[in-house]
């Protein structure tokens, strides 16, 4: 569990450093067993250490540390209850919540569309940290692994943290290049038929163990 929480303090880090997060927004959770490890509310990433440890269970009760779960803590339950995820990245990227504002689905402007699932979809507005929130996320993530929330930010899951986090950094350039065409003109979207034949290349994309 220690060497999970050592991995989520640099995946929450590194939000920062790239410039997906402000200050102390967005959040990262991992889950051990069923256990949830995840960042604590309000508490910049760069003080946190390894006695900042904050674990809860699958309801959401503390189990280990004395810190705050995050006030988002919410969606990242209702993830691990719905799916497979193993890790979950909550960011306030700049161009996906400009994105979130103009859309309901980001178009597919490149093919690593199919790599998130197909389409992003938009969750509507809903107070963060609240149900609600976390109802409208877990819809628009169906048959997905990454969303857009409405005026606020992404949400994106992996089998690892490694994964999630760049599925989230995927999504952020996607949302930056959609907004980039979309100012000097009407761009090009990936066809339905090839985002399922990409889908299926992806499958036995990387190198194959030995």
């Amino acid at each position: 569990m220690e060497e999970a929480w050592r991995q989520l303090v640099a995946t929450a880090r590194r939000t920062v450093e790239d410039g997906l997060v402000v200050g102390t927004s967005g959040n990262v959770s991992c889950r051990f067993g069923d256990t949830v490890l995840v960042t604590p509310s309000g508490v910049a990433y760069d003080r946190l250490d390894d006695g900042d440890l904050c674990a809860v269970d699958l309801e959401g009760e503390v189990t280990a540390g004395t810190a705050v779960p995050t006030s988002e803590l919410p969606m990242h339950l209702a993830i691990y209850r719905t799916t497979a995820a193993r890790a979950v990245v909550h960011t306030h990227a700049v161009h996906a919540t400009a994105a979130s504002t103009l859309v309901d689905e980001l178009p597919p402007i490149h093919y690593m569309a199919a790599a998130l699932g197909g389409p992003v979809r938009v969750a509507p507005y809903a107070t963060y940290g609240s149900p609600e929130l976390a109802a409208h996320m877990t819809e628009a993530l169906r048959d997905r692994n990454a969303c857009l929330l409405r005026n606020h930010g992404t949400v994106a899951y992996g089998d690892t943290l490694d994964q999630a986090y760049d599925r989230t950094a995927q999504l952020e350039w996607m949302c930056r290049v959609w907004l980039t065409a979309s100012t000097v003109g009407q761009p090009s979207l990936i066809a339905p038929d090839e985002l399922r034949r990409v889908a299926e290349k992806l499958s036995g994309y990387g190198q194959r163990a030995s």
